[in-house]
């Protein structure tokens, strides 16, 4: 019994560290959420610039929800300019770029938007409520919103051009009017 006992010890580990083997050649960033395909989040805050913004009030128009922070170096540094000039390039079609910063400072993110001349609304997430309603677990995070305020997509990690346009172009081709039956 005890080489039995001797064997079964060493050959349980074997599951665990399997799944730890999988869980670590797994991108996070492959993790489907379940908030694609489901209304987003209704919420209010106050723009850094004093203003109020709500996601009802953008109803209609191709929402980029983006979840930032300051601290959040090279991916939010890499897209921050990427966002602003979708936001420049796309206004126009419909298109409204809106930056949450998260578990920041007013005047680090001040600084991080003068640095980047960022000009798209941005507001703080003061209570972190935005962030939970929307599941986010780190900076940055973008959610692709169709014009009846539904999330139809999700990128975690900094926006490439290429995500940026393809989402938007996506979203901008879709007729504006709700399908029959949803």
């Amino acid at each position: 019994m005890s080489r039995l006992l001797r064997w079964l010890i060493p050959l349980s580990a074997v599951p665990v560290l399997a799944l730890l083997a999988y869980g670590f050649r797994t991108d996070p960033r492959d993790v489907p959420s379940p908030l694609v395909g489901r209304p987003a989040a209704a919420f209010a805050l106050t723009t850094f610039a004093g203003e109020p913004v709500s996601l009802d009030g953008l109803r209609g128009k191709v929402v980029v929800l983006n979840f930032w922070a300051s601290w959040c170096y090279p991916a939010c540094y890499e897209e921050a300019p990427v966002l602003e000039r979708g936001w420049q390039q796309w206004r126009e079609r419909g298109v409204v770029v809106l930056g949450v910063d998260i578990q920041d400072t007013e005047d680090k993110a001040r600084k991080f938007m003068d640095q980047f001349r960022i000009t798209f609304p941005n507001a703080p997430d003061t209570t972190g409520r935005v962030s939970i309603d929307y599941g986010v677990y780190g900076v940055p995070e973008t959610f692709f919103i169709d014009r009846r305020g539904y999330i139809r997509s999700k990128h975690v990690g900094a926006v490439t051009e290429a995500v940026f346009r393809a989402a938007v172009e996506r979203l901008l081709a879709e007729p504006s009017e709700p399908r029959a039956g949803g």
